[in-house]
């Protein structure tokens, strides 16, 4: 068994329950952790026999791109298409919004949501 991690990748997107998130936007963080089963990769050094990593962040970016007023819907939709990758067994996604609209002091504002094959 493998953890495959990204963390910290960027992204600028138009979610938030506010009318002006979605005309001004807003910068997110996503960090994204994949179970996988990594003993064929082992044996080969094939990129085939693993979760290609470089495919993880495209699904981020894609699914960030669509708008919804709640992070917790880009977060679900990041974990369902991170389950239909090869080799997926479990995911887990955080999404971070930097610097929400709001008057309070804080270290963080985020959602994580978890799925499995």
């Amino acid at each position: 068994m493998g953890l495959i991690t990204i963390e910290g990748l960027r992204v600028f997107a138009y979610h938030g329950h506010l009318p002006e998130e979605a005309v001004l936007g807003g910068h997110f963080i996503v960090n994204v952790w994949v179970d996988t089963d990594t003993n064929q990769v082992e044996k080969t050094d094939d990129l085939n026999d693993t979760v290609d990593y470089v495919k993880i962040t495209e699904v981020v970016k894609k699914q960030m791109q669509i708008r919804a007023n709640m992070i917790e819907v880009p977060a679900k939709r990041i974990v369902n298409a991170i389950l239909k990758l090869h080799k997926v067994q479990k995911v887990k996604v955080e999404v971070e919004k930097i610097q929400p609209p709001i008057a309070a002091t804080f270290d963080k504002i985020s959602v994580t949501i978890k799925g499995s094959n």
